[in-house]
Formats: C-alpha cells, structure tokens, sequence
C-alpha cells in the first residue's frame, strides 16, 4: 500500500514559532500600558492628594 503524501511540518512549525512570537509581542504591549496606566493613576492621586491639602 502507498502512503499519503509527507506531512508539512515544516511550516507548521514555523507557522507556531511566528504565532507564538505575535503572541508574546501583543503580552509585552498588554503589560507595558498596564504599568503606564498604574503609573499614571498614581500620579493623579497624589496631585489631587496635594489639592486637597
């Protein structure tokens, strides 16, 4: 009996990596406008903090 054509796991692989890549970039964004936003609602804080003293 003959077999099937070869899987392509090549591209499949390198397919993952690009994806997997993509998906850590969007995380690294994610994570640094949380801690931008932390940063900026702190500094609010404390100016409105300030005003009211």
């Amino acid at each position: 009996m003959a077999k099937g054509p070869e899987k392509n796991t090549k591209n499949k692989a390198l397919h993952t990596k690009l994806m997997n890549r993509k998906k850590a970039k969007f995380q690294e964004e994610k994570k640094g406008k949380a801690l931008r936003m932390k940063a900026l609602v702190a500094k609010m804080n404390e100016m409105n903090k300030s005003k009211e003293e």
